[in-house]
């Protein structure tokens, strides 16, 4: 199914648009801000089949031509714009499939929708020529830009588009979507949530990677065993972590979880809260160990490494200044 009630969250941005197309006050022009994976690119689908549905109703009908043909990605009026050189947005790009195409009337339909995903590669050279477009749009352009980063848009775009920002979405809605839709169980769920952060998008892939629960349950094994380890079994450990599919923040994000439920468990003797729960016995052990200054100072050092890595500043050093920091104090 693809409608607005469908969307997980963001309510807001729900009402504005149905409102728009109800009201028949639809903008020339939206940029749709959030995170990677959030849910954008479905939000700019159910609108676009929304402003197209022949039935004209608060929700696409999915059962006229047009809802159909949007469902098998076949609408004629609904234009998604294709990056011909992956990674940038070109000149070419928008001239080609937004500035000559808009001049030609829709099909069978009483928009052209255009859906530019990661508009945040648009080079200033392409934002430039789709501004001819914004200034004197037809009547019937729609063109909606999804961005991970509205900052990277030229002030000019702005100010002629309508700004709807995504909100993180409440961790009960993320775990219930979850558990009723894709049936992941109670406890794996949890865990997903607390590394989503609102993100449905990244919990919806979480719970599906085998990858993240190897590498959980890695970590994990690494973060128990870590005091009575040899340096060349970190060193080891380090080579497999660089192995795995998954971005090393999510692996960095799982330790940073560990500590805090540490830290937790230390403070309240209470292990309702915890994300690691079904791992009570080592936390205990854990807490009972190590003293608040040394979790607090490897809570520093995680976000430490972090920010070396998006620096780009060598994995491996990073990993194993991590690591020994890990080992004296974790």
């Amino acid at each position: 199914m693809a409608g607005f009630r469908d969307i997980i969250g963001q309510d807001q941005i729900k009402e504005h648009l149905q409102n728009a197309f109800m009201g028949k006050k639809v903008s020339h022009a939206y940029i749709i801000n959030g995170e990677k994976s959030s849910g954008k690119e479905f939000i700019a689908n159910v609108f676009a089949m929304s402003l197209q549905c022949e039935k004209e109703g608060a929700e696409p009908c999915q059962e006229c031509r047009s809802c159909k043909q949007a469902l098998s990605a076949n609408q004629p009026d609904i234009i998604k714009v294709l990056q011909e050189k992956p990674g940038t947005i070109s000149v070419d790009d928008i001239r080609t499939q937004i500035n000559h195409d808009v001049a030609i009337k829709p099909y069978s339909s009483p928009y052209k929708v255009y859906i530019v995903n990661e508009a945040e590669k648009m080079t200033p050279q392409a934002q430039n020529a789709l501004l001819k477009t914004l200034e004197e749009p037809p009547e019937y352009a729609v063109i909606l830009l999804l961005t991970a980063n509205v900052n990277s848009l030229l002030p000019t775009i702005l100010s002629r588009c309508v700004v709807l920002n995504m909100k993180p979405v409440s961790d009960e809605l993320v775990k219930k979507y979850l558990m009723e839709q894709l049936k992941v169980p109670d406890y794996k769920a949890e865990v997903c949530v607390a590394f989503a952060r609102g993100n449905v998008g990244k919990a919806k892939s979480l719970a599906s990677s085998e990858d993240f629960e190897n590498v959980k349950n890695e970590a994990l094994s690494l973060l128990k065993y870590i005091r009575d380890m040899e340096l060349y079994e970190i060193v080891a450990a380090i080579k497999k972590i660089s192995d795995y599919k998954l971005d090393v923040n999510d692996y960095l994000d799982i330790m940073a979880i560990w500590y805090r439920d540490i830290l937790l468990f230390k403070a309240t003797k209470d292990a309702n809260h915890l994300v690691f729960r079904e791992e009570l016995q080592a936390i205990r052990k854990a807490a009972g160990r190590s003293s608040y200054e040394g979790i607090e100072s490897v809570i520093k050092a995680l976000d430490k490494a972090k920010s070396r890595l998006n620096a780009n500043v060598n994995f491996e050093l990073t990993m194993e200044l991590l690591l020994f920091e890990i080992k004296e104090n974790g």
